[in-house]
């Protein structure tokens, strides 16, 4: 699904030029549950948004379900974020000001989903994540861990075939965190893909597989 052929992406600031990523070589199977662990600065955010479309290399290539990304438009990049990439970030990223149902509801207006099909989507999401119940509430009214998992079925309702989280248990306490795992988990445990991004060896061991990440370097562990 994921192939990184000799990626690199550097940063210019001033004279000086930041490798962020050097020459990095990855593969990442259909099905498979893979955390990528590296300290701050590693260079985990860079390849995150690099596998998330969200940023493009300045060498090498980058293959998604085949296709060579660094060939199509910021338009063709966003319906493939839309409808391939369930995006998963550390802050939730909710709307305030809507509730569970209409944040988990919102991507799917922009993919033009009937709203029968996304009332079901929706509901049945929700009842995933065990949140149903919470549905009118807002994020304020919501603990950080169901404020997560509102936005883990914000990626569940879209039906990616890629769920990509970014230190998904980085601002939840240890129970909690543990919560979260287990929910992907059960997302794996269905068939789907999921890379996790983490700095948490502990939450790394949980993968079936780590790939390491150290100043933009690459390295695969069994």
């Amino acid at each position: 699904m994921i192939v990184f052929q000799d990626v690199s992406r550097v940063y210019v600031m001033g004279d000086t030029q930041l490798r962020a990523l050097d020459h990095a070589n990855m593969h990442i199977k259909e099905g498979e549950f893979v955390a990528i662990v590296g300290p701050s600065g590693s260079g985990k955010s860079t390849l995150m948004n690099i596998v998330g479309c969200l940023d493009v290399a300045d060498e090498g290539t980058y293959f998604l379900d085949g296709l060579e990304i660094e060939k199509y438009s910021e338009d063709e990049l966003a319906k493939i974020r839309n409808k391939k990439i369930g995006f998963i970030f550390q802050n939730f990223n909710l709307i305030a000001k809507m509730t569970a149902w209409d944040n988990v509801e919102l991507p799917l207006i922009y993919q033009k989903i009937a709203p029968k099909e996304r009332k079901e989507r929706v509901a049945e999401a929700l009842e995933r994540v065990s949140l149903l119940e919470r549905k009118n509430h807002k994020p304020t009214e919501l603990s950080g861990g169901q404020q997560q998992r509102v936005a883990i079925a914000r990626a569940i309702a879209t039906k990616p075939s890629l769920f990509l989280a970014d230190e998904p248990t980085g601002n939840l306490d240890s129970r909690t965190g543990e919560d979260i795992i287990r929910l992907f988990h059960e997302l794996h445990d269905a068939g789907n893909t999921i890379v996790l991004i983490t700095h948490d060896d502990e939450v790394a061991k949980q993968a079936s597989r780590r790939i390491h990440i150290r100043d933009g370097r690459v390295r695969e562990v069994d």
